[in-house]
């Protein structure tokens, strides 16, 4: 079998899977269809917004699905029309054994971690928030239980001590597409020899979970330590934001996002500020932590644009018992 005569259906939704699926259609692959979510109303037209996916598909003339239920017995017949002996699927839904049982040659899933690791929706984002130093990409075939085939292949990545997860992202996708075409052509080759991911694991490791991030998530706690807010803050930029409430000595309050910080600082002074107290000047603004500062490179507040802390404080005037919490 060749790349040409493989059929393969896509199935993503964001534009960390459109590199995989560029990366394809750009090297002759025969992909036959894409899946992907229907159109959502976004902004504040709430307009119909199309998938990165989508936008890439239709621009190229693939034919594309779009199913409200992937039970439906009308998209089951759809993707068997297509005849495909492959799916692959990055950043999407789960999908009901119907479809992935489908073709005979699998489907496989491309995952942002080193599974077992970070099994779930939010594997990058938990990464750089937990202050790891290394993750990297997976490709491993569907079964039951979300995230727990066996593995084709891994890669792995390094985060450096200033990534945010938007520079993690990004070096993944071009990682995972690349990936995705040498898992495509082992398959051609017939070379594959998937590893259950519990011989993944080294002696005394667990999978870990990844679960989705919510708003709670992302406050900013300030009683825990300054490191693991430094990680959780950038772990979670410049999407969704890590965010924080201030609130000025009239009980005032305002929503502030937080994009990025600088380094932790210890307490200078045997004085051990409480969480959230502010130390700041005409250009710098530091919040306290548990066990140190951390200063406050870039923020957006409530109805404003993303902005450096020095513009911030050109036009806001602090307190001085503004606090945040």
């Amino acid at each position: 079998m060749t790349k040409e005569d493989l059929k393969i259906i896509f199935f993503g939704t964001p534009d960390f899977a459109v590199e995989s699926l560029s990366r394809l259609v750009d090297g002759g692959y025969n992909v036959a269809a894409v899946v992907t979510m229907p159109d959502k109303p976004a902004g504040r037209g709430r307009q119909l917004q199309q998938s990165d996916v989508k936008r890439y598909a239709v621009e190229h003339g693939l034919p594309v699905l779009q199913p409200v239920s992937l039970k439906d017995e009308a998209f089951i017949e759809a993707l068997h029309s297509f005849g495909a002996q492959l799916f692959i699927v990055i950043a999407f839904r789960m999908l009901p054994e119907a479809v992935w049982q489908m073709p005979p040659l699998g489907t496989f899933n491309l995952h942002a971690s080193l599974l077992p690791r970070y099994r779930g929706a939010a594997p990058i984002n938990w990464a750089v928030m937990n202050g790891d130093t290394e993750t990297g990409v997976t490709t491993f075939f569907l079964k039951h239980e979300i995230d727990t085939g066996d593995v084709i292949q891994q890669r792995s990545c390094p985060i450096g001590r200033n990534d945010n997860v938007e520079a993690v992202h990004d070096r993944l996708m071009v990682m995972g597409a690349d990936m995705v075409l040498e898992t495509v052509d082992a398959i051609i080759a017939g070379t594959v020899k998937p590893i259950p991911q519990e011989q993944v694991l080294t002696s005394g490791q667990q999978p870990t979970p990844a679960p989705k991030i919510f708003k709670d998530t992302c406050r900013i706690d300030w009683s825990r330590p300054a490191e693991d807010l430094y990680n959780h803050i950038r772990g979670l930029s410049p999407y969704p934001a890590a965010w924080t409430t201030l609130t000025d000595d009239m009980g005032n309050e305002t929503s502030l996002k937080v994009y990025a910080t600088g380094e932790p600082e210890p307490f200078t002074s045997t004085d051990k500020p409480a969480p959230g107290s502010l130390l700041a000047d005409r250009k710098t603004l530091r919040v306290a932590c548990a066990d140190g500062w951390l200063q406050i490179l870039s923020l957006q507040q409530s109805g404003k644009k993303r902005m450096d802390t020095d513009a911030f404080l050109r036009g806001y005037v602090l307190s001085d018992t503004a606090r945040c919490h």
